[in-house]
């Protein structure tokens, strides 16, 4: 899936930042002016698993702060290293689902049920995160660390656009892209995904980039 030829093998040697929303443009750069569907790939993530609004729950904004911190350590830690791989770190994402598919209401966030997560590059293997893992807990020790899983996850086939706005408004672009797979012959499956593009904190919410995946069968 990714491109690490421009890795250099000479010790010292720095090679340019890899943006993997670039090098991964089909996946993470839909056009908000269509639905498209595409097939996801096995990719590696950290995850953290939790129930209710991300608009207020505690526990959900904890999970964030680790998987940030995590992410970035990880980053500076394989900069440093022998490959010498200076990377962006990838926008969070989240699945969003309830028990029963067919009663998830976009309006009723209490109920639902998340896990959040960041895809990380090849680079990234399971002993390099648990040296991670000791490391910040020893700087920063952020409650939701020991929640933190890595994991290979393939969501397969999936129809996704990009919504452009406050995630409040997110509804009709849902629906449309329900009625997408749908009118295609296929059935949804699976949970409702989205990943983040933009910095919350600093955007305007009418320009908050959000795509948004559904599963199919």
């Amino acid at each position: 899936i990714f491109n690490t030829n421009r890795v250099s093998s000479s010790k010292g040697q720095r090679m340019d930042k890899i943006d993997y929303k670039k090098e991964l443009k089909h996946l993470y750069k839909p056009s908000p002016r269509k639905i498209e569907f595409r097939d996801i790939p096995k990719m590696n993530f950290l995850m953290i698993d939790g129930i209710g609004d991300p608009n207020t729950s505690l526990a959900y904004k904890e999970a964030i702060e680790a998987l940030y911190s995590l992410s970035y350590t990880l980053k500076f830690m394989i900069k440093k290293g022998e490959l010498g791989i200076d990377y962006s770190v990838m926008p969070l994402e989240g699945l969003w689902w309830v028990d029963d598919m067919s009663k998830f209401d976009h309006n009723k966030k209490e109920d639902w049920k998340w896990t959040a997560l960041i895809m990380q590059p090849e680079a990234v293997t399971k002993e390099l995160v648990a040296i991670a893992i000791e490391e910040v807990r020893k700087k920063k020790n952020p409650k939701a660390l020991s929640k933190i899983r890595f994991e290979a996850f393939k969501e397969g086939k999936v129809a996704q656009t990009l919504h452009i706005g406050p995630f409040s408004e997110e509804g009709p672009t849902i629906k449309k892209m329900h009625d997408f797979i749908i009118d295609n012959g296929h059935n949804l499956s699976g949970k409702h995904h989205e990943i983040y593009l933009s910095d919350i904190r600093r955007a305007a919410p009418e320009k908050w980039k959000t795509i948004v995946r559904q599963p199919y069968k």
